[in-house]
């Protein structure tokens, strides 16, 4: 019997998603930026101009950080760009050696659902390591981080993605065979 339960975890924890370090929801923000609107009772911030914020493995990059904290002390972003560039997100995966980060016009962070959302000229990179092993292009991409699953729209409300078709753009590299194990 023992053994069959080993068997089973053996094959069972290998299927088990890498989710975002667990560690960064409990980590300070860090925030450099030219200006600051707090708001205590409302439990926002408001950070302008070439904001980079950090909390523990999340880097954050824009020219506008807009803050919100719940009750239940969940963190939301918005970065926003300035006029012709687009926002940077990246964060290290819990309990692998890999990061994703993205970019683009709009970058929402939903720190509760751990959802990150991309729009306008909107790109999506995984590295394993230091190597980039998925990437993918279009108007809107939203990654699920507890699921590891990702959608991406080429068209949103009419708009195009930065290639002219209004088609989305992916490379999906497969794992090798060792890391498929872990």
């Amino acid at each position: 019997m023992k053994n069959l339960l080993l068997l089973i975890c053996l094959f069972i924890l290998p299927l088990t998603p890498a989710l975002a370090e667990k560690a960064d929801r409990k980590k300070p923000l860090n925030v450099e930026a030219d200006n600051l609107e707090h708001d205590e009772l409302k439990q926002t911030s408001i950070f302008t101009g070439k904001v980079l914020a950090t909390k523990g493995t999340i880097v954050m990059r824009g020219d506008k950080l807009e803050v919100r904290q719940d009750p239940d002390g969940y963190q939301y972003g918005l970065i926003k760009p300035a006029p012709g560039q687009r926002g940077f997100f990246r964060q290290k995966r819990e309990g692998v050696e890999e990061w994703i980060e993205g970019e683009g016009e709009l970058i929402e962070y939903d720190g509760k659902a751990d959802r990150l959302t991309l729009l306008g000229r909107a790109e999506f990179r995984r590295y394993r390591g230091t190597v980039l092993s998925d990437q993918m292009t279009g108007q809107r991409i939203i990654y699920e981080n507890l699921s590891d699953q990702f959608t991406v729209d080429g068209v949103v409300g009419g708009v195009k993605s930065a290639n002219s078709s209004g088609r989305i753009r992916a490379v999906l590299t497969p794992k090798n065979d060792d890391e498929a194990v872990k």
